[in-house]
């Protein structure tokens, strides 16, 4: 194994290890998550790593948005509307693949040391 690929591979294993905290109902921003890992800069890395989760069960790749609400990574889940369903299932609304009262469903991650 390369040691690029093994850091990325740590990378995105911290990255599961946030994803797999968030509650459900809840969502989280890839920046938020990259900023708790402590690689605040790296909130497409976050995003490429949860790409990569589509067959990692125990990963919510569906409560991860933008920073806005907005479901930028829909294309990414079986169906037209998945990641949609899966968060309205939780009680989260979902209009144009906005979320709404996005602060109030808004997880914080915390920082790891």
């Amino acid at each position: 194994m390369t040691k690029e690929k093994s850091n990325k591979d740590n990378f995105f294993e911290r990255v599961y290890d946030i994803v797999r905290q968030i509650p459900e109902g809840k969502v989280t921003s890839y920046g938020a998550i990259a900023k708790a890992i402590g690689a605040a800069r790296s909130a497409r890395m976050v995003g490429y790593a949860m790409n990569a989760s589509h067959d990692m069960e125990d990963v919510p790749a569906h409560r991860v948005v933008n920073k806005k609400g907005l479901l930028t990574g829909k294309h990414h889940f079986d169906g037209t509307n998945l990641m949609a369903q899966l968060l309205e299932n939780e009680g989260v609304k979902v209009i144009d693949n906005q979320i709404i009262n996005f602060e109030k469903h808004f997880w914080e991650p915390e920082i790891s040391s």
